[in-house]
């Protein structure tokens, strides 16, 4: 039960704020929304507003915005399709926009309240490598043999890197500065370690910046992962879908919450990612048309774009398929 909540509020973080930023952004461009729905199926309420019908409908997993004239021809003023490409444009990257902000924001909820490393040393282990140079609790590292250090991850990088030779480290302690040589030790996994922990941080501010930059790498990464998916690196087996992520949902929470909000915040980006790829059906599809629309001043019919995103619909419902299948294998098989 709790897994199934937890995959239901994932489904609805991914897809409610994406649909909430196009409604946003198309009542900010004057375009009339006919019906803005929470959730998916049959509707068990409605709310008729001055132009939108507002619906709650039966399945918590996302939800809709349905713009006049958005998949068929209109002569309404306000439809979408009657609308500058540039308003378009607003609308159609709006949904992405709003899943890389929710992302961040989830970033740096979990950042702020699991803390970060900092360079300042909060334990040194009694007759480590560390201690018998000198260094104390309290420490801040600011050079490792010249280098300057700015995280902790740069600290963990620099020992690795050094492969056991002797180092200079460079401390600020008390409003002083001093260097320290220290020859780390090998443990019996090749790794190597000088015995100290870093001062983990709560500050708020400093959350802000953490979990933007989580966010970022986040995004490196998954562009690193579709680049390879599209030279062959990686294939169509290694994606995952619904049932996959729910999976991955059951897995995160045997390991605490706060791994949970990692994978919201990770799919929260996934989801912006792709959907601004230039492929049918999507958003970066439809933003092609416009763009082909802008550079040119010819408009493609509404016939013509329709079929394509059809046909592009139809070839990521297969995919969909295909990679549900996988999950299901992977999980019985």
């Amino acid at each position: 039960m709790k897994t199934a909540i937890l995959a239901i509020i994932l489904f609805c973080v991914m897809i409610f704020p994406h649909e909430l930023g196009h409604f946003i952004a198309a009542k900010k461009m004057g375009i009339k929304v006919n019906e803005f729905a929470f959730g998916m199926g049959p509707a068990i309420f409605r709310r008729q507003g001055s132009e939108t019908l507002y619906t709650i409908r039966l399945f918590p997993i996302g939800g809709f915005c349905a713009m006049e004239g958005e998949d068929e021809e209109s002569d309404e003023p306000r439809a979408f399709n009657n609308k500058k490409p540039w308003q378009k444009l607003v609308v159609l990257v709006a949904g992405s926009f709003m899943n890389v902000v929710c992302a961040i924001l989830i970033m740096i909820l979990v950042v702020g309240i699991l803390g970060f490393t900092t360079t300042t040393v909060a334990t040194v282990e009694e007759n480590s490598p560390a201690a018998l140079a000198g260094m104390e609790v309290g420490d801040v590292i600011t050079h490792i043999d010249g280098n300057e250090i700015e995280s902790w991850s740069q600290v963990s990088g620099a020992i690795s890197e050094g492969e056991g030779q002797t180092s200079v480290f460079t401390v600020e302690r008390n409003g002083k500065t001093d260097t320290l040589e220290i020859t780390p030790e090998i443990l019996q996994d090749g790794r190597y370690r000088i015995g100290i922990t870093s001062k983990i941080s709560h500050n708020p501010a400093k959350a802000v910046a953490e979990g933007t930059k989580a966010t970022w790498n986040m995004t490196k990464t998954m562009f690193s992962t579709l680049g390879q998916l599209f030279t062959g690196k990686v294939g169509a087996d290694d994606l995952s879908g619904p049932v996959g992520m729910v999976q991955m949902v059951s897995r995160t929470t045997e390991y605490g919450f706060w791994y949970y909000g990692f994978l919201t915040a990770l799919i929260c980006l996934n989801l912006a990612i792709i959907n601004m790829l230039p492929l049918p059906a999507l958003d970066g599809g439809r933003i092609i048309f416009v763009l082909y629309t802008m550079i040119t001043g010819r408009r493609v019919s509404e016939k013509v774009e329709g079929g394509v995103h059809m046909a592009g619909m139809i070839l990521l419902l297969g995919l969909m398929a295909y990679v549900t299948f996988n999950d299901i294998t992977r999980i019985f098989g």
